[in-house]
């Protein structure tokens, strides 16, 4: 918007303020479509591309009280991103992190394993 703004300001048309604006849009959500998922990425080359997840641990989650590092995630083809714990701080994804309930990991890998990731956590 900003840069919109002052594109108008100095005098750019309007209909090329628009294109430049729209262009940059589409270059940035370029980036970001190989990585998340969406309705549309079901080729088969886009089905196997490293995607994100977020798993949230229910109370009774099997892996509560275990730390990060025991699950041995890496081992399936999945890295943890990031930890935000379940009072809304974000905790560092070291393996030494003991993981407890409401916390949300985000995950990163390939589908397959992602799911494998999912099912490990949330049923042991």
């Amino acid at each position: 918007m900003l840069a919109s703004h002052a594109l108008a300001l100095v005098g750019v048309p309007m209909r090329r303020v628009l294109r430049l604006v729209q262009d940059q849009r589409d270059a940035r959500y370029n980036l970001l479509r190989g990585y998340f998922h969406g309705a549309d990425d079901d080729t088969l080359n886009e089905r196997d591309q490293e995607r994100l997840s977020t798993v949230t641990l229910p109370p009774g989650a099997k892996v509560i009280g275990q730390p990060l590092g025991g699950l041995a995630l890496p081992a399936i083809g999945v890295r943890v991103v990031n930890l935000r714990r379940g009072d809304g701080h974000t905790g560092a994804a070291v393996s030494e992190a003991v993981l407890a309930a409401g916390d949300t990991l985000v995950l990163s890998g390939p589908p397959a394993a992602l799911a494998l990731a999912e099912d490990k956590l949330l049923r042991g």
